[in-house]
């Protein structure tokens, strides 16, 4: 592994059978004084690198953790939820492999803060990291084999408008949106300013989603082009594809 500034270029040129596997997960917890963190890993039948991993991991196996350095004087990145200082409402949506990231960002929010947190997950049981917020609702929702974003979307189309029906939180504009094939190309935005901060400061509804792509897709198409939210008030990630592996 290439230990330089320019490290992730180099790791690139690497021949295939020399490229370590890298994943990118949320960081659940850090405890800098102990140099320990938290990571929440998706265990699956598909024998990827990171569940691969997970199963086979004993204590002393040593892997490489990259990370963004607070201390750098630009925008350093890995900071994907940012919703507006003054926030109505908040939105949270995705997957299991959203479901960390939705449990951190409930854990952090403040107690005044409010809106609704759904999940989708193959089993209730797959729900044990979740946690609650006083101002939030939070559904869980069991898959049970059903097909990927069966529940997830009509969840999140029920809660949407309910979350905008406020008095002054109504909304006409429907923007049109680029259509992104996520079978080749990566759905990923998060609105921000030049800073890194927030790409708003006032907002009836920021909407955070994250998940298989292209529920995701389904789901910003109904937020932004059906509901009219301003596209700076939603966040949105493309975790994975169905039947695409990374790289």
């Amino acid at each position: 592994m290439p230990r330089t500034d320019d490290w992730y270029a180099l790791w690139r040129e690497l021949p295939q059978e020399h490229r370590n596997p890298i994943r990118t997960y949320t960081v659940r917890e850090v405890r800098a004084e102990l140099r320990e963190i938290d990571v929440d890993v998706v265990v699956h039948p598909v024998d990827g690198p990171a569940s691969a991993w997970a199963e086979s991991a004993v204590i002393g196996d040593e892997l490489i953790v990259l990370g963004p350095n607070a201390h750098h004087d630009g925008v350093h990145g890995g900071v994907d939820f940012l919703p507006p200082p003054h926030a109505e409402r908040i939105l949270l949506a995705g997957d299991e492999t959203a479901l960390p990231a939705i449990a951190a960002i409930l854990e952090r929010l403040p107690a005044e803060a409010s809106g609704h947190a759904i999940v989708e997950v193959p089993h209730s049981d797959d729900a044990v990291c979740m946690t609650s917020h006083p101002g939030f609702t939070v559904e869980v929702l069991a898959r049970d084999h059903r097909a990927r974003g069966e529940l997830l979307v009509p969840a999140v189309q029920a809660a949407a408008p309910n979350l905008l029906r406020s008095e002054g939180t109504a909304t006409t504009q429907r923007a049109e949106l680029s259509d992104v094939d996520v079978d080749v190309e990566m759905l990923w935005e998060v609105p921000s300013d030049d800073h890194g901060g927030p790409a708003q400061q006032d907002a009836p509804l920021y909407a955070w989603l994250a998940g298989e792509a292209g529920v995701i897709k389904t789901l910003r198409r109904h937020l932004v082009s059906e509901l009219g939210i301003d596209r700076k008030s939603v966040a949105f990630m493309g975790y994975w594809r169905l039947g695409r592996a990374e790289g």
